[in-house]
């Protein structure tokens, strides 16, 4: 007898409800395959939704199940690997199936928008444009540069995105007639396999390099690997070299690196020394861009894939190797959604792929290195700096009864004037951005809350606003004190801003440059500042951790770090790891050529353990005393942990909630609980915030005890009466 096919299809749709529904195949079609999406009607909505399975036999009344709307894919859009990672991922997060799906898509896909590339634009000069005279545009820098890279080939409108150029510049190119679009039928382009073209020659890699690049390639499958190299020892240098023995093979590779602002740089390093097509995706493109680099690599078109945390989830289809910068850095766990971790993903991915996976960082993660000292990953390392670079001298500046001009001590200003006078730059690190942390009644010491949290108002006097950093909100400087009605305001503590503001004014023959969330809020300008510190164009350096991360500066012969005290004394237990990892981070920008570099901290508690221990031992030695007090209080990573959060506008109903969910939980001998207890900002955007923290001796022990009750905390009256989160493996308590 001819085999039944089956008439209904299990679909997964974005929604805050944990289970798949079911959809009737409708009459004379062939069913959906498992990992296509379809369009089925929700409630009075449409919606695309992700088949999981085919089913024969339906477990509801088959009466009340409808039929799906549409097929809108062929061909499922994941490989079986990313299905299933997706479907561990949900079940490790205590997610939602169908938003740990709908998340591992490109936004366009999560519509109904085509799956395929049917053609692409590309841009070339005109007759006119080949004979123009570039000169005639040396007041419109960017049209000269995008004139300069169309005269070597044509790029596609993708290409020109990733390349910082503006709609409104090839426009007007376009309408001076020098550039033409071409539009052609999409063929992928797989010619980079049978032939590796380098754009340059591989620097000679020194032992340690040598070592750590032999033991990958001679591997074979899953492993997973922790490079620890020290800063400037060539991490780099060595995912190169990796990537080009997977590109020979044919392979394509998945790098993925903190920041968006950090992927310009890397595209620019990898695009140097390979001939290949390169996919770049972060939050910053365009939905379409976004799904065209998506669709590239699923084709295997793109031999590199590049991008944030959300590209984990590009499908490949010669899966090589995964490599994952600064592994450490807190930007790859995801706070909001899914609260996924890409770095245990990516090791979860290669294992289901079959392929290595390379964790580099100056600073892992004590998690990372608690798996490499026990072997489960291999342990590679790097001790030395690359090339002629010396480790930068540490130095700490006691400000204690310091006279402080914008939070600079007379020795610092000193040291700074020396530097900038022997043609040498500056870094400047202060985790604080705009012009003041606060806004000070001179008359009555009150300080401006903001309404709506329990937080300060920070003050940016460049757009002469009051700024909530955690819900927000802004509103116009005040004359007059919200207590007294005192005209006597100013701001208290200093800024990036106007400590920019000092340092141009006391060092006004020597260009500054600020780099945070505030002065970069146009697009391409992160690019054109870092350009401008390579070129020399900047001499002072001043920003928060965004300047701190993986950028080399070889100009920068001192880093100073102006107020690290406010981290000494957290009551999160992972502050001390985050703060030796963000000095030696930041300390790590200094000397990475063949100028010396030198590296002060300021601050009141210069015999602090934590900053002595770094300056004598540095990261590596301190870390393992770190990991060693961790495993004696039993904190993660010696047990595993898992946060409850609830927030509400009556704080009665978020206590409820939690103290319903630690009367479940508190049945098991296996389950410790710390809590319910206020977050560290109690109150943020007008809700109050508790949290409940779950520990337990194994992962396995904690998933049990969570899956056999959280059905229950669900269906509890309290539930619905704040909003509450699951917060697996958590990285921030505050």
């Amino acid at each position: 007898m001819p085999e039944t096919k089956p008439l209904y299809v299990e679909v997964a749709l974005a929604v805050p409800l944990r289970q798949v529904f079911c959809y009737q195949v409708p009459a004379g079609q062939a069913p959906a395959v498992v990992g296509a999406r379809v369009l089925v009607r929700f409630g009075p909505r449409t919606q695309v939704g992700l088949v999981t399975r085919l089913v024969d036999t339906p477990d509801f009344d088959v009466r009340k199940i409808k039929p799906y709307l549409k097929v809108l894919d062929a061909e499922p859009l994941f490989p079986e690997s990313l299905l299933k990672l997706s479907q561990w991922a949900a079940r490790y997060y205590f997610a939602p199936l169908g938003q740990m799906l709908t998340q591992a898509l490109p936004v366009a896909l999560r519509q109904d928008a085509r799956a395929e590339l049917a053609s692409e634009r590309f841009w070339q000069l005109t007759l006119q444009g080949q004979e123009f005279d570039l000169g005639e545009l040396n007041r419109a820098k960017q049209q000269q540069a995008l004139l300069r890279a169309l005269s070597e080939r044509e790029h596609s409108d993708d290409e020109l995105g990733e390349l910082g150029f503006s709609k409104a510049v090839i426009k007007a190119l376009q309408d001076k007639q020098l550039i033409q679009a071409d539009d052609k039928p999409y063929q992928p382009d797989l010619s980079w396999r049978e032939q590796l073209q380098m754009g340059e020659e591989p620097l000679e890699l020194n032992t340690e390099q040598a070592i750590a690049v032999a033991q990958v390639n001679q591997g074979s499958g899953f492993q997973p690997y922790l490079l620890e190299g020290v800063t400037g020892s060539g991490k780099t240098e060595v995912y190169l070299s990796l990537i080009q023995s997977q590109l020979e093979q044919g392979k394509q590779v998945l790098v993925l690196v903190p920041e968006i602002g950090l992927t310009p740089q890397t595209l620019a390093r990898f695009q140097r020394r390979f001939k290949v097509p390169i996919s770049v995706l972060h939050s910053a493109l365009t939905p379409q861009q976004r799904l065209t680099a998506w669709l590239k690599a699923r084709t295997g078109e793109s031999a590199i894939i590049i991008g944030t945390r959300s590209a984990l989830f590009t499908p490949m289809r010669w899966p090589g190797l995964i490599v994952l910068d600064e592994e450490h850095d807190l930007s790859f766990k995801q706070q909001d959604g899914v609260r996924y971790h890409a770095r245990d993903l990516a090791v979860r991915r290669a294992h289901l792929e079959g392929v290595p996976v390379l964790l580099g960082s100056a600073t892992p993660s004590l998690e990372t290195l608690h798996n490499a000292l026990n072997g489960r990953y291999q342990h590679l390392s790097l001790t030395q700096r690359a090339g002629n670079a010396k480790p930068p001298k540490n130095g700490v500046v006691d400000i204690t009864h310091a006279q402080l001009e914008a939070g600079l001590s007379p020795a610092l200003i000193e040291r700074i004037e020396q530097k900038l006078k022997a043609g040498e730059q500056v870094l400047l690190f202060l985790n604080r951005r705009g012009y003041a942390p606060a806004l000070m009644c001179h008359e009555c010491g009150y300080l401006h809350e903001c309404q709506r949290c329990d937080a300060f108002y920070t003050v940016h006097r460049a757009n002469g606003e009051i700024h909530c950093h955690h819900c927000d909100d802004a509103r116009p400087i005040p004359i007059q004190c919200a207590n007294c009605s005192s005209t006597l305001l100013f701001g208290q503590g200093v800024g990036t801003e106007q400590l920019e503001e000092y340092l141009s004014q006391r060092f006004s023959d020597y260009p500054a440059v600020r780099i945070d969330r505030d002065s970069i809020r146009r697009k391409g300008e992160l690019e054109r500042r870092l350009e401008g510190i390579r070129s020399g164009k900047y001499r002072l350096l001043i920003g928060t951790q965004m300047l701190a991360k993986g950028h080399h500066f070889p100009d920068v012969t001192l880093v100073a770090l102006l107020d690290v005290d406010g981290a000494l004394f957290s009551a999160d237990f992972r502050a001390p790891e985050r703060l030796a990892q963000l000095i030696t981070q930041v300390a790590g920008r200094a000397g990475r050529a063949s100028k010396p570099g030198e590296v002060l901290l300021q601050t009141h508690q210069a015999q602090h353990p934590l900053i002595q221990g770094l300056l004598s031992q540095g990261y590596t030695e301190l870390s393992r005393e770190l990991l060693q007090e961790r495993s004696a209080a039993l904190l993660p990573p010696k047990q595993f942990m898992l946060q409850i959060q609830a927030e509400a506008h009556n704080s009665q109903d978020a206590l409820n909630l939690l103290q319903f969910a630690a009367e479940r939980l508190g049945h098991y001998q296996d389950m410790e609980l710390l809590g319910p207890l206020p977050c560290a900002i109690e109150r943020r955007a007008g809700k109050y915030r508790y949290q409940l923290l779950c520990q337990s001796q194994t992962r396995n022990q904690l998933q049990a005890i969570v899956e056999a009750e959280l059905a229950n905390i669900e269906a509890s009256p309290y539930a619905r009466k704040c909003r509450w989160n699951l917060d697996r493996d958590p990285q921030d308590l505050s």
